[in-house]
């Protein structure tokens, strides 16, 4: 056997070599950002004060409307104590399944992290973690956001990319309507329209359940049912409220024909 060779005669290769995500024979920008949405737990890596060790705990996650990473963390945890020495730190969104762990997708997130007090934040987490509202105002608890300085995903094998920090965010330059207007949307269809919402998510390749939404952006929306999450994108961006409400109802429909197609 030749040297390099492995024992089907085909040439062994290395480790994928990260590429520009822009440069990446796959949608790597498309692939973080929906890591971003749709994973609610991870890894979050700090750093110790006195001597720099990394210190990795589990955190839970949600995104603001542009895709800035968010926690809720308390102050007498080791790693908000971390954070509130040195703030840089990363977050790990891995989408975990069945076999080998390192065949799934997973991206890094490198950044500094901040407290912040805007209630968009708390809003968005909460929605997206309900049980949080038990402790979310305990005097030692607070909202985090991790601003990105640098995403490092991996696709699965031979699939890797490095992306900047605004290919991991969303420019919301000119959807302010729909930002402001977030809250009202997601309150109506959860009150009016949860069999459209379920329509969505099985269309997006999820299972039938009680599906709710929990946040929506200019390029999809967030659903959540039980500890089950689904990223709807939607087939076009999307940036003031009237095409917003055009979109959902043509997706309701084309999701409806489906399930008449298939019945």
């Amino acid at each position: 056997m030749a040297e390099g060779e492995t024992n089907t005669g085909q040439a062994r290769r290395g480790p994928a070599v990260p590429l520009p995500a822009a440069e990446a024979p796959f949608d790597a920008i498309g692939l973080a950002r929906h890591l971003l949405r749709s994973i609610r737990s991870g890894a979050l890596a700090t750093l110790d004060p006195e001597d720099g060790t990394p210190f990795a705990s589990l955190v839970t996650i949600a995104t603001d409307v542009d895709g800035t990473p968010l926690m809720l963390l308390s102050r007498l945890s080791a790693h908000t104590r971390n954070l509130l020495k040195d703030p840089r730190a990363s977050l790990l969104f891995s989408a975990g399944g069945k076999g080998d762990p390192l065949a799934h997708p997973r991206l890094t997130v490198t950044g500094r992290v901040a407290q912040t007090a805007d209630p968009r934040a708390r809003a968005r987490f909460i929605a997206r973690h309900p049980k949080a509202k038990l402790y979310a105002d305990f005097p030692d608890f607070g909202f985090f956001a991790l601003e990105p300085t640098a995403g490092h995903l991996n696709g699965g094998f031979a699939k890797a990319a490095v992306l900047t920090p605004g290919e991991l965010r969303l420019d919301l330059s000119g959807t302010e309507a729909l930002v402001s207007g977030e809250a009202g949307a997601i309150e109506h269809m959860n009150a009016d329209h949860a069999d459209a919402l379920s329509l969505y998510a099985v269309a997006a390749g999820a299972e039938p359940g009680p599906w709710r939404l929990t946040g929506l952006d200019p390029e999809g929306m967030d659903l959540l049912t039980g500890d089950r999450t689904a990223r709807v994108p939607f087939p076009e961006p999307v940036h003031e409220m009237g095409a917003l409400r055009k979109i959902l109802v043509a997706m309701a429909a084309r999701a409806r024909e489906g399930d008449a197609r298939a019945d």
